[in-house]
């Protein structure tokens, strides 16, 4: 939870930037022509979304879901969407 603080704390390019030093590349996923990049912070999962869907541009948002319950329910929910 305290972890979680901190990182809201941070600038969106540090964000990202501990994201790259500490946490886990899960993936990526397309969203409404858009990719999403997906990473894991200890409890924390993180979507990044990047300026023209390259990661070596400067990321221009992230989404933070606390916890795999909440992972799981995102999820779910945005998958239930799209049909």
């Amino acid at each position: 939870m305290l972890h979680k603080f901190f990182f809201n704390r941070l600038s969106l390019e540090k964000k990202v930037k501990h994201l790259h030093e500490k946490g886990v590349a899960l993936g990526s996923r397309i969203k409404d022509g858009r990719q999403i990049h997906m990473y894991m912070l200890k409890d924390l999962f993180v979507e990044v979304l990047y300026t023209d869907d390259k990661t070596y541009l400067a990321p221009e948002k992230v989404n933070i879901l606390n916890g795999l319950t909440n992972l799981q329910q995102y999820l779910e929910t945005e998958f239930r969407s799209r049909f």
